[in-house]
């Protein structure tokens, strides 16, 4: 019977499947290197990093339940940026950087554990094409994601981070650790800038499909239980991360001594785990990274491969899925170092126009009266992080005269002109509305 109401029951299932299809590799690698390069100034830098590793993705899955979907939302700017914008989230947190991500992250993991003198290349290639034909059989079924990530994948993964996180907590560091770098001069906003790296706030414009999808099978069809049910799924996804970044930071405070210069948060996590319960604290670590990766690699693909099939209806789910798959298994076999270093350009010039677009989803009925804020503010924001992000990949050190405004030594040289293309907005929508005549 429809209700237009989830019980408790499907409720939390909902929300354990949306924190598996967020909390993948850069989940996990990122908050313990932050806790480790933090030292002392640890709190500050988390809550800069919470803002955008969970503040803006719960706010986007918000915006889009209030707003519309992702398409909805970018084509107020306008329809040929809707069309650009959109296809380009989808491929960012898709075939050409995360979904490639999550197999080359898993088998870093692994490759300690495999046997002296086996080639590393074969190893890779036979480790991503098992990884990729497991998930796109599993990603075969997008209705059932709520069964497979919410009852038994995602609460797996929590139970094996509770085990790390844990013994951590017992074996606290007697002494935090100096800061390093700019958390020493500018914690809270490095912690801001960090959160980039995680890519929620773009998955999160993007995962409503799938999550709103589950919902409906549920029984709850109506465009209001829809949006507070996915509010609801994304309050309890991030509570839920907001508790395990925490312990995962703490996991990186704790061994700053013991590890001083290391550079990568699998590195951290498998040195805890190891220190703790030996080689099968190794193993676990493993297992939690296979776990968390394969949940986020079935998600991106089924949410991927729906967008594609509704814009291009002649080519069937199963098609693009198994496209996405194959794409993202050859590209995965190029390295972890390759993709991370093609991810920060690409994130730095997508993630203020995701913000801005958040913002003012979540501001949509005072923004519609206003038409012309949506393409000003995004459309100045847009040339200015895009410019920015080509000059740091290609022209390293090349002056532009975004240079010279507020906060550009912080990485965010768009604040004000967004600020200045709403303002510019606001003039132009009431200098173009027409006075009403005396009756």
């Amino acid at each position: 019977m429809t209700t237009g109401k989830l019980t408790s029951r499907q409720s939390l299932f909902v929300g354990v499947t949306l924190f598996s299809m967020f909390f993948g590799a850069g989940n996990l690698i990122i908050p313990p290197l932050l806790g480790l390069q933090a030292g002392e100034a640890v709190v500050p830098a988390m809550v800069g990093f919470l803002v955008t590793g969970i503040g803006l993705p719960m706010l986007g899955i918000i915006a889009v339940g209030l707003a519309g979907t992702i398409r909805d939302l970018a084509s107020r700017v306008h329809p040929l940026f809707a069309h650009v914008f959109v296809a380009a989230n989808y491929l960012a947190i898709g075939p050409c950087l995360a979904i490639p991500r999550t197999s080359s992250t898993s088998f870093e993991m692994f490759e300690p554990l495999l046997p002296a003198g086996l080639s590393l290349e074969v190893a890779r290639l036979v480790f991503s094409v098992v990884f990729f034909t497991v998930a796109y059989l599993l990603a075969m079924h997008p209705n059932a994601l709520t069964r497979l990530l919410g009852r038994i994948t995602g609460p797996a993964l929590i139970a094996l981070l509770v085990f790390v996180i844990g013994a951590a907590l017992f074996d606290p560091a007697s002494s935090l650790e100096a800061a390093h770098a700019t958390y020493a001069s500018a914690p809270a906003m490095s912690g801001f800038l960090t959160g980039y790296q995680t890519m929620d706030l773009l998955a999160s414009l993007t995962f409503g499909i799938v999550i709103a999808t589950n919902i409906r099978e549920l029984g709850v069809t109506d465009d209001a239980g829809l949006t507070r049910e996915v509010s609801r799924a994304g309050i309890f996804a991030g509570v839920l991360m907001g508790i395990i970044y925490c312990g995962l930071a703490l996991v990186g405070v704790n061994i700053a001594a013991v590890l001083p210069g290391a550079t990568n948060g699998a590195e951290i996590l498998a040195a805890s785990a190891g220190q703790h319960f030996g080689t099968v604290g190794t193993v676990v670590v493993a297992a939690i990274f296979l776990l968390a990766c394969l949940n986020v690699c079935i998600g991106l693909i089924s949410c991927c491969g729906t967008y594609f099939s509704d814009e291009f209806p002649r080519i069937p789910y199963r098609v693009w899925a198994l496209g996405f798959a194959v794409f993202s298994c050859v590209v995965s076999n190029f390295g972890l170092d390759a993709i991370l270093t093609f991810s920060v350009p690409l994130l730095n010039a997508m993630y203020p126009m995701a913000i801005v677009l958040v913002v003012m989803g979540m501001l949509h009925k005072v923004c519609d009266g206003m038409p012309a804020v949506w393409p000003c503010a995004v459309g100045l924001t847009a040339v200015v992080s895009i410019a920015t992000s080509l000059r740091d990949a290609f022209f390293t050190g090349a002056w532009l005269p975004f240079d010279v405004l507020p906060f550009a030594d912080l990485g965010m040289n768009w604040v004000v002109p967004a600020l200045l293309g709403a303002l510019i907005g606001v003039v132009v929508s009431f200098a173009g509305k027409k006075p009403q005549s005396a009756s």
